[in-house]
């Protein structure tokens, strides 16, 4: 495996673990990180908010090159986000429960990482 896809997944693992503290310290349970749904894709944290699934992305930028993190949710990745937590809700056998996605946005370019909880982004 290239060193660069190495650092890369290694930096995004680092950001999931923020993320899941960032959660955590505002009260919300981790239910499961990195939950993969056949070819469809992954979600990086699913959590409870109280009573609500909440599907969260994680995204983070060492800088503004390739844009903000916020700007990298596409709708063709929200699409594969709610298609793969479809997939989660079906194959745990849940049914009418409340769900919302969130996006974690962090930027890894100051000295103290900034991190913006963007609650039902879409």
């Amino acid at each position: 495996m290239p060193e660069q896809s190495t650092n890369h997944r290694a930096s995004g693992a680092s950001a999931e673990d923020l993320a899941a503290e960032f959660l955590r310290a505002k009260g919300m349970t981790i239910v499961k990180r990195n939950f993969h749904f056949g070819r469809v894709g992954e979600i990086d944290i699913i959590a409870e908010d109280g009573e609500i699934l909440v599907f969260v992305e994680v995204k983070a930028r060492a800088s503004m090159m390739y844009g903000s993190p916020e700007e990298a949710i596409t709708p063709s990745k929200q699409r594969a986000i709610r298609k793969v937590a479809e997939g989660y809700l079906y194959t745990h056998g849940i049914t009418n429960r409340e769900c919302r996605f969130d996006v974690i946005a962090i930027r890894l370019f100051h000295t103290e990482p900034e991190i913006t909880h963007l609650v039902a982004a879409f």
